[in-house]
């Protein structure tokens, strides 16, 4: 009762382990380098010569290794790049002589089936698609069915028990998803003294080579031949070809931007309005523009007075340049900068006052942006004072970005105050 159960259990856990061969062909397997579908499943069959001696030691029989053949096959579930389980099948007969070497004993293995875990110690691999060599050991239990006769008489027939497989091996691929597979087996006999008896040291070996097939999509790799380092090798070789696209693309994008920035800022008719600003390009030398370039409607002679700028006059400038506010890293004129700024336009049409912008930054960024920044701040304020009503051609715009702090740049506060337009009347 006993022995039929066992040998139920072991035939059962064989059979779940090739049914799953159909639930899960091609998993897709998700790692520190990404995601990516590798193939898990393996089949492979294999021949080679099963023998009495082993490489253990102790006492040697004399074995005729070359007429004692076995074969057998397997199914295989990679679990991870190093480990995976396997259900191996093993068929085949071994001979010896006994001890007076006249009478020969022949063990047949009329079937065995072993689950055994096997370990890849290392992965040789040049890419992650192909290992060049894969050393590997495995253990595991089996339960196998022998005959054993000595000469013509049977000394037992269909005699089961439990054993022990372990095993040594290389594999080598050969193409993706093919590796050669060489190996060592040492079975260890483990239940029924009758058939331990029957084998010498209770044990037998197995030198075997064989092939083994990934199944799933041809196009995926496969997950014992998978290499880590491989891997990381192929993506940082992929990561600096898009850092020095990337790095490619910003120097262009830098020099364009360096182009369209000179030509926003030339003047190209004149006329004292920045390109980027000027909506009437090409207007007649001495054509007098309001603040967007464009010719006046009705354009005045222009009478300059003496005028005495008084200290009233100063502090509506001065109000103007301690409340005027930008939106950060822009040119747009904040709102709460209007009630002052038009008080500035309305003493400049009053009094037929011109007037000096200067833009200043502190020298955080680029100059570049710098420069660009204060002369379209000062612009902005040019283009707003014209919407009052000021005089264009009374108005001057300059930028001077970096160049003229009054305090140091090295604290936040001094590179505050380097941040500003300064107002000069005259």
């Amino acid at each position: 009762m006993n022995i039929k159960f066992t040998k139920s259990a072991m035939l059962f856990a064989l059979i779940s382990l090739s049914t799953q061969l159909f639930a899960q062909e091609t998993p897709t397997t998700t790692g520190r380098f990404g995601k990516q579908s590798l193939r898990t499943w393996s089949v492979g069959a294999h021949g080679g010569i099963l023998s009495q001696n082993t490489f253990l030691g102790g006492g040697s029989v004399k074995a005729d290794e070359f007429k004692s053949i076995g074969y057998g096959a397997f199914i295989k579930k990679q679990i991870l790049p190093a480990l995976g389980l396997q259900a191996d099948f093993l068929r085949g007969e071994i001979k010896t002589l006994n001890s007076t070497s006249t009478i020969e004993q022949k063990n047949s293995i009329n079937w065995s089936g072993s689950l055994t875990a096997v370990l890849n110690i290392a992965n040789f691999s040049l890419n992650t698609e192909n290992a060049v060599l894969i050393p590997y050991v495995k253990a595991g239990a089996g339960y196998m069915s022998s005959d054993s006769q000595l000469g013509n008489v049977d000394a037992f027939t269909k005699r089961e028990g439990w054993f022990i497989p372990t095993g040594v091996g290389f594999k080598f691929g050969v193409a993706k998803g093919i590796n050669i597979d060489l190996g060592y087996d040492i079975n260890f006999i483990k239940s029924s003294p009758t058939v331990k008896n029957a084998y010498h040291e209770s044990r037998f070996s197995y030198a075997h080579a064989g092939l083994e097939f990934a199944l799933g999509n041809k196009e995926n790799s496969q997950l014992q031949n998978y290499s880590a380092v491989a891997d990381l090798r192929k993506q940082s070789a992929e990561e600096s070809a898009e850092l020095r696209k990337a790095l490619s693309t910003a120097e262009q994008n830098a020099a364009r931007d360096r182009e369209q920035y000179a030509k926003d800022l030339a003047d190209d008719d004149n006329d004292g309005v920045a390109n980027k600003f000027d909506k009437c390009q090409g207007t007649a030398a001495a054509t007098v523009v309001d603040g967007s370039g464009c010719p006046l409607a009705a354009p005045k002679t222009i009478i300059r007075e003496t005028t005495v700028i008084t200290e009233a006059d100063r502090k509506v400038v001065k109000d103007a340049i301690s409340n005027l506010e930008f939106d950060l890293g822009k040119s747009t004129i904040r709102s709460k900068s209007y009630t002052t700024l038009n008080r500035v336009a309305a003493l400049l049409i009053e009094k037929n006052f011109s007037l000096k912008l200067a833009g200043h930054t502190d020298n955080t960024g680029s100059r570049e942006l710098n420069l660009r920044l204060s002369k379209e701040r000062a612009e902005s304020v040019k283009t707003y004072l014209v919407s009052q009503g000021v005089n264009a051609s009374r108005v001057e715009a300059t930028g001077y970005g970096p160049d003229q702090p009054i305090s140091t740049n090295k604290t936040a506060a001094g590179r505050q105050e380097n941040r500003r337009v300064e107002f000069s009347l005259y």
